[in-house]
């Protein structure tokens, strides 16, 4: 098992693949290890990915000095956590496509425990998000509920700032690596997330963030939750691929009502439309988190 951890970092490293094919590692070899025997032309039939990113992972495969890497992280307080840990998030493994690896910078004691309430919303979020979120979050983190977003701004940063404010705890999912935080006015607060809450990426800490990588992460903060609290939203953004992400998951959808003639409330009232829980008090949360 040890030996698989480390194998599943070395792999996680190595470009080419992505999550699909490690997966298909993953299902084909109880000891990852055993895959450095294998020639590029049977590495492509098991991850059907092309010649030209099996070339890439081969030579990654045999030359990425991992245990640098590992001393590396070490030595910035960049803790890792794999799907073969015993500490591994119960809820997250549950979720499409689960991160294989997952890295930690802050108190990883959050990730245990704790009752979690996804806090998602719009980037261009109104006073009425910050109102709604300045009413209700301290509310429950009183009762020691764990914020988790996604560090963008708008719903995101309200959401991490007002648990911060409130003496609670709050978990911040990103798009990249620690050493690119997006966006930059957020810097700051990634910093001191870092130092007294936790920031968590499946992305290594040298990665740049991607446009595509955001819908992505989106079903990690979902994952990692017991509902998913949504505040303003328009149709088919990024917030309604997250709701969409925890309906699959099986995760409580909660929504903020708003006026049919504000756009921000499109997404939020469709939802409602659908099968979303309406969220007209403080109570419905505590109800729906029983706490």
């Amino acid at each position: 098992m040890k030996d698989n951890r480390r194998m599943l970092f070395h792999i996680h490293h190595c470009r080419g693949i992505g999550i699909k094919g490690i997966k298909r590692l993953i299902g084909s070899y109880r000891h990852l290890h055993s895959i450095f025997n294998l020639s590029p032309t049977k590495l492509q039939q098991i991850t059907t990915a092309s010649s030209m990113k099996i070339e890439l992972f081969y030579k990654d495969l045999h030359s990425f000095p991992s245990h640098r890497y590992m001393k590396l992280y070490e030595e910035n307080d960049i803790e890792w956590i794999t799907l073969f840990d015993d500490d591994y998030p119960e809820l997250l493994k549950n979720v499409y496509d689960p991160p294989f690896l997952l890295f930690l910078k802050g108190d990883r004691r959050l990730l245990q425990g704790s009752t979690k309430l996804a806090v998602i919303g719009s980037r261009n979020a109104t006073s009425y998000t910050e109102k709604t979120l300045h009413n209700m979050i301290p509310q429950l983190t009183e009762r020691e509920v764990v914020i988790v977003s996604g560090l963008a701004k708008g719903a995101d940063t309200i959401a991490h700032k007002e648990a911060i404010r409130s003496g609670g705890k709050t978990i911040g999912v990103l798009g990249g690596g620690f050493q690119h935080i997006y966006p930059r006015q957020n810097v700051d607060l990634a910093g001191y997330m870092m130092n007294h809450h936790l920031l968590i990426s499946e992305y290594p800490p040298y990665t740049k963030p991607e446009k595509w990588h955001f819908p992505f992460r989106n079903r990690i903060i979902s994952g990692l939750s017991d509902a998913v609290l949504v505040t303003e939203a328009r149709k088919k953004s990024g917030t309604f691929i997250t709701a969409d992400y925890a309906l699959n998951e099986g995760r409580e959808v909660l929504c903020i009502p708003g006026s049919i003639y504000d756009p921000l409330a499109e997404g939020t009232n469709t939802l409602i439309q659908e099968g979303a829980k309406m969220v007209l008090s403080i109570e419905d949360i505590f109800s729906e988190l029983r706490v």
